[in-house]
């Protein structure tokens, strides 16, 4: 099975941004102990903060991998693009947040990549990839 983990803007500060909703690890040591767990599946990862090369990601991956993980992060609320994307592509896409979107400020309750989207995993903070992984398998 071949997986990959796409994340949009700011994820890459993992570990130093907002510690207190993303937590303190990094995405690149929390991505080592994913590839630990899940060892019988193929984990690749991806992280823009450009929204057009996230959309070209997705064409590229979206015809020939088993699942994305997508966390579109702001992008989610604001990218019509992105909601298409996932629309076009014929891989399942699960959408996931770190954080409980609901929780937070009002224009981060609307998604454009829902529904498009297998499901949707959010609040469980870096747990929430696991899930998104195991949906696949």
């Amino acid at each position: 099975m071949r997986i990959i983990i796409i994340n949009g803007p700011n994820l890459n500060l993992l570990g130093k941004r907002e510690p207190t909703v993303y937590g303190n690890k990094t995405f690149e040591d929390y991505f080592s102990e994913l590839q630990f767990r899940f060892k019988d599946v193929e984990l690749e990862y991806y992280q823009s903060n450009i929204e057009g090369e996230l959309i070209s990601k997705l064409h590229e991956v979206g015809f020939d991998y088993d699942g994305i993980v997508l966390n579109a992060a702001a992008y989610t609320h604001t990218s019509v693009g992105l909601g298409d994307a996932v629309k076009a592509i014929e891989t399942p896409v699960v959408e996931v947040h770190i954080s409980n979107t609901h929780k937070r400020e009002e224009f981060r309750h609307v998604s454009y990549i829902s529904s498009g989207a297998k499901g949707v995993i959010l609040g469980f903070g870096l747990k929430s990839y696991d899930l998104a992984i195991q949906s696949f398998l």
